[in-house]
């Protein structure tokens, strides 16, 4: 009981360690977009504040991506993780090695996209990416809210809502991330255009302007992953009195 314990805690400290990098290194990435947007600096300077802002982008786009299997771990590791079922299927064991191969075949793509940028690799990569984004959002938003909404959901009865608005407002900050890209279309071209030709108010739109307009989204971010650390810290609601984990860390207490 002590090591299943020791595991918890370090899944736990884990998954904390993904939602505080994610936060803080996209305020990295905000203010370095700051500087690719001013067009009173040099194309070279904002080349290099580009440069700066996709390599600190990475890190929030990681943890986005192991934010999944991290927290899937962690319930299965939970003691009630063995009445969890999903269509009957119970997240121990093979499925949840499933969930880490998908997730790093998905994490894979990622970083493809990013080291390989405009080549055909790159671009296929990015497409396939946003294909299991805009899969993922409505399937963890209707799960979330399922849990939510009925009673025992999944074959767990300690109210786990706070655990569905979790997952559901993890699919949210997925969506804000894919309508972030959508804002951000003329943004490459834009670049290209600033790097050939200098700034004119057409290129200054594609590239300012671009961001400017995708802000909104990354705000709306930054409040779910606060949201969403409030709610696995807090679990409101969550009826934990008789929960296994919690016996088992108590006679670990005592044994100490």
């Amino acid at each position: 009981m002590y090591s299943q314990s020791i595991l918890i805690s370090v899944l736990i400290l884990v998954h904390l360690l993904l939602l505080t990098f994610w936060l803080g290194a996209d305020l990295g990435t905000f203010y370095s977009a700051r500087y690719v947007a001013r067009p009173d600096l040099t194309p070279a300077q904002r080349l290099i504040a580009l440069k700066i802002m996709a390599f600190v982008d990475m890190g929030p786009r990681i943890c986005l991506v192991l934010f999944l299997p991290s927290g899937v771990s962690l319930i299965a590791a939970d003691p009630l993780g063995k009445s969890v079922d999903v269509a009957g299927i119970n997240l121990r064991g093979c499925p949840l090695v499933l969930i880490w191969l998908g997730s790093l075949a998905w994490l894979g793509l990622v970083i493809a996209d990013h080291h390989y940028g405009s080549n055909p690799a790159g671009v296929l990569a990015r497409k396939l990416d946003t294909i299991i984004r805009l899969i993922a959002v409505p399937t963890l938003i209707a799960f979330g809210l399922y849990a939510v909404v009925v009673t025992d959901p999944f074959g767990v009865t300690t109210n786990p809502r706070w655990l569905g608005a979790k997952v559901a407002l993890y699919g949210c900050a997925i969506g804000c991330g894919v309508a972030i890209r959508w804002f951000l279309r003329p943004f490459p071209a834009g670049l290209k255009e600033l790097m050939t030709t200098g700034s004119t108010p057409e290129v200054e739109d594609a590239v300012g302007g671009a961001i400017r307009r995708s802000m909104p989204f990354v705000f709306a971010i930054w409040v779910l992953v606060v949201v969403i650390a409030f709610l696995g810290v807090a679990k409101p609601g969550a009826k934990l009195e008789n929960h296994p984990r919690a016996a088992g860390v108590a006679v670990a207490d005592r044994s100490a």
